[in-house]
């Protein structure tokens, strides 16, 4: 029950600081390129590729690894956003907005692997 507990705290926290980062990158910028969202699922999978290489106490990695980056980074939003594009007939943006995603997300998150050792 105390590992929900600490999970569900950091998917509370996880799910607002995402919120408050794609708003204010929209609020900013306006453009048909999702870049909130790229930049929450870049740094998310630098952050949990972190955690993941840290020695970090288990409630710990449960509120940050599981809850807060969990709710943090979002895959379905990421395939909303694609399939919005290719809807729309920019499939040439789409197609970068996705491979952009998964090899800097696989970078950033070997990069957050190697720091966190």
């Amino acid at each position: 029950m105390v590992e929900m507990a600490w999970m569900a705290a950091g998917g509370f926290l996880g799910a607002i600081a995402r919120h408050v980062i794609q708003s204010h990158v929209s609020s900013r910028r306006t453009s048909k390129w999702p870049l909130g969202t790229l930049i929450v699922n870049v740094s998310g999978s630098f952050l949990l590729g972190w955690i993941a290489a840290s020695p970090i106490f288990e409630p710990m990695a449960l509120f940050l690894g599981t809850g807060f980056m969990g709710a943090f980074t979002t895959f379905s939003t990421l395939k909303l956003e694609s399939v919005t594009l290719f809807r729309r007939g920019e499939g040439r943006t789409g197609l970068l907005y996705l491979g952009l995603t998964y090899l800097a997300g696989m970078g950033a998150a070997w990069l957050g692997f190697l720091i966190g050792r």
